[in-house]
């Protein structure tokens, strides 16, 4: 368990991981007022310690990549490990929680296209299929609000043309190929002709990335890390039915500013808005339910407490309303 001072230095340096361009660690370590040794040398205790993992990228999941969302609940038992080991090999797979209630298991899915989904979901209907209980059930996500911390609304303006091959493959560099070291545009440029067989030069391929960036498809450059390592013990999903449905965009875009909240979509589904929560004492939670009844607004919540992250890397942004 770390100390309360070592607490707040490791969630300084994790925020200060979350920028608009790539990392620049020497422009990080001005800002925080840490010399460049002691910066390294906290870092590879992180490292070791299993707190951070690798460096990585939001994606702006708006046109023009129109990813798609799927919440996927399941019903299980102790004895089924197999069912979870064969979900976690599904590289679209990006949440995993076992949880209280009719369900022990809920997971986040995000696709790139309609064929994409329909492949895997043909992959998840054979995998349960094998299952004990063989009960499960999918939520569509409409919309999504806010994701890792990141609100996205209007400002989100994004490219005038569609992307091709290679921008989707700079892109799953980005987000899933970084490891403890930013990965740098002659790495990108090697990757792909070594495993992709694209010959593309160094400056082209540092063209298409600040494309992606201005445009905002590239949200932030930060850091995977393990949120219960850091202090935020308690994670829960609630679902949230409003007095008047027709006012789900407004109640949706007061709740954005939540620091709390780290993932609000729209779903569809009688309670149609889903939040997950990230607090770190119970208490809080609770402080977060009571101000959310008493905007007069909300007709009923429904509460998932998490018991088990079993994909627990994440890269929330931290807001001012969070304790740092």
């Amino acid at each position: 368990m770390l100390k309360i001072n070592e607490l707040l230095n490791t969630q300084l340096i994790i925020k200060s991981l979350n920028t608009k361009t790539k990392i620049n660690v020497k422009k990080l370590i001005k800002n925080i007022n840490v010399s460049r040794q002691s910066f390294y040398n906290k870092f590879d205790d992180l490292k070791k310690k299993q707190i951070i993992s690798n460096y990585t990228i939001n994606i702006n999941p708006n046109p023009p990549l129109n990813l798609k969302y799927i919440l996927l609940e399941i019903k299980t038992n102790p004895k089924e490990p197999n069912l979870v080991e064969e979900l976690m090999k599904i590289p679209q797979l990006i949440m995993l929680d076992g949880i209280f209630g009719e369900f022990s298991l809920i997971s986040l899915f995000v696709f790139k296209s309609s064929e994409e989904y329909y492949q895997i979901l043909k992959l998840i209907d054979n995998i349960m299929a094998k299952s004990y209980f063989k009960k499960y059930q999918l939520i569509d996500i409409i919309k999504a609000f806010k994701i890792n911390g990141i609100i996205l609304n209007k400002e989100y303006i994004t490219l005038k043309r569609d992307l091709d091959e290679i921008d989707y493959l700079i892109l799953e560099i980005l987000q899933r190929k970084q490891k403890i070291k930013p990965i740098s545009t002659y790495e990108i440029r090697q990757l792909l002709q070594s495993e992709y067989n694209i010959e593309i030069s160094q400056p082209t391929v540092y063209y298409r990335i600040k494309d992606l960036e201005t445009s905002n498809v590239v949200l932030n450059y930060t850091i995977n890390f393990n949120p219960r390592k850091i202090g935020f013990n308690g994670k829960y999903i609630v679902r949230i039915k409003p007095k008047n449905p027709s006012k789900y965009g407004e109640i949706a875009a007061i709740l954005s500013e939540n620091g709390s909240i780290t993932d609000l979509f729209r779903i569809g589904e009688n309670y149609g808005l889903l939040a997950l929560i990230r607090v770190e004492k119970v208490e809080h939670y609770g402080k977060f339910i009571k101000e959310l009844y008493d905007t007069e607004e909300i007709e009923d919540t429904w509460t998932n407490f998490i018991l088990d992250e079993l994909k627990s890397y994440t890269n929330f942004i931290f807001h001012s309303s969070q304790r740092l």
